[in-house]
């Protein structure tokens, strides 16, 4: 059982949950475990803007120059750049310190692969093996053999120039605001913007340790909302604070999510041709309004779990190019192996400005439905037996029938906490309100 990584990393609040000795401990364990053959082992290290990343990457990179690997730091940069560098620069791992979208008094720290991807499950329990105890790692270098931290290249400039090369489009024409969320997009979203030729609106994007997320990003679209229609913009694009996801906003202010933005995508790929066998690859909560448009537009459908590293297993495995989550996590794995908010919303406005269409009328190719989620709490070891009581079971059958295939139940358990997620979606908020918080009364009465 994992007691460190987390489905996205080594996650918590730093300092206390997060401590530099566990940053250590990282460093000089994941060094070990992914270092590979005779050679000097080279480890690209980026972070976001939180305070806490300064403190967390001196311990990180101490840990692993310990174990004799030299290691790059390109500095604040978004997660997917550190996925691209990897293999620009011939390293064999790297490793972002970030949280995400969560607040700023939180941090993580996540590996990549020599080729751009998280790791194995199997080699992170190795290295959390090695953190257990650390003292293992028989292997301490001396003199020459120890690491150092090396420059190469300009990482900002290398990653805006690859992300140039992919849409090779001139934005002239296009204006855009963008929010950064005070976050590890700040510098390259504007700039390479501005380098295609769109006319660019920044706004929050003056990190100050503590800001990253703070009420802005693609977890809180209103200050977005609020600047499209100020500035009468053509789009506006919204990052989280790692810059892997996207939310957008059309130029009437309403927020276009990552369904929309996914069905959109995979429907100019196919017209391109670009579309690997015609198919896209979502996760359980994707929209039913996604799947109804993918239907009208001869565009297959593979869904997964929830969680992004699912949705990119399934692509690997299958041979799919295109897939992502509700949430704004896109991945184009023809271009980067990780999801890409920069590069996804330079996808979005060139299909904008090609297509000659403002969003919110390519936006409409997809109805989406309303979706109601409501938590029961249950006891931790109740959360997978739901299926075993006829009641429960009775009710979902009767909730199916009344929905009659306009809409459908999923029920969830939280791998966090002692809840069920019952999630209801159909065509009447107020219906399936009622019998989504029905649902939930009736398995919190069970199982609790």
């Amino acid at each position: 059982m994992r007691k460190y990584f987390g489905t996205d990393g080594v996650r918590g609040v730093a300092n206390t949950e997060l401590t530099c000795d566990i940053a250590y401990k990282l460093g000089r364990a994941g060094g070990y475990v992914l270092a590979q053959g005779d050679h000097r082992v080279k480890v690209v290290v980026g972070k976001d803007t939180r305070i806490s990343g300064d403190m967390l990457e001196s311990s990180l990179i101490s840990g692993l120059m310990s174990v004799g690997c030299d290691v790059i730091t390109v500095g604040v940069i978004p997660t997917p750049a550190v996925a691209y560098l990897i293999k620009e620069y011939g390293a064999d791992c790297g490793v972002v310190i970030s949280a995400s979208h969560n607040p700023f008094e939180y941090n993580g720290i996540k590996f990549f692969n020599k080729d751009g991807y998280k790791l194995a499950d199997e080699v992170e329990l190795k290295i959390e093996e090695y953190i257990e105890d650390i003292d293992k790692i028989e292997y301490h270098p001396i003199g020459s053999k120890l690491g150092r931290v090396i420059k190469q290249g300009d990482p900002q400039r290398d990653y805006i120039e690859y992300l140039k090369s992919i849409i090779d489009v001139d934005f002239k024409g296009l204006k855009v605001v963008l929010d950064c969320a005070n976050g590890a997009s700040y510098e390259v979203a504007p700039i390479v913007f501005d380098e295609l030729g769109a006319s660019v609106i920044t706004i929050n994007s003056n990190p100050d340790g503590i800001n990253i997320n703070d009420k802005c990003g693609s977890t809180h679209t209103q200050s977005l909302q609020e600047a499209v229609l100020k500035h009468h913009a053509d789009l506006g694009l919204a990052y989280d604070g790692d810059a892997d996801r996207l939310i957008a906003v059309n130029e009437k202010g309403q927020i276009v999510d990552g369904d929309h933005i996914m069905i959109l995508s995979a429907i100019y790929l196919k017209k391109e041709k670009k579309l690997a066998k015609d198919t896209l690859v979502v996760t359980v909560m994707s929209n039913i309004g996604l799947r109804i448009a993918a239907q009208q537009h001869g565009i297959n459908l593979e869904t997964t779990a929830v969680g992004d590293r699912y949705v990119l297993e399934e692509m690997i495995k299958s041979g799919y190019n295109l897939g992502g989550e509700q949430s704004g996590h896109m991945i184009f794995l023809d271009y980067n192996t990780t999801g890409d908010g920069v590069l996804s919303s330079l996808v979005l406005a060139k299909i904008v400005l090609e297509e000659r269409k403002t969003l919110s009328e390519l936006a409409s190719v997809m109805v989406e439905y309303p979706q109601v989620l409501v938590n029961a709490r249950i006891k931790n070891e109740n959360k997978n037996r739901y299926m075993e009581y006829p009641e429960i079971k009775s009710e979902i059958e009767r909730i199916e029938s009344i929905l009659d295939g306009c809409g459908r139940v999923l029920i969830r358990p939280s791998g966090t906490e002692p809840l069920v997620r019952v999630m209801l979606e159909g065509k009447e908020k107020g219906q399936i309100k009622e019998l989504a918080t029905n649902l939930a009364k009736l398995i919190e009465d069970k199982l609790s």
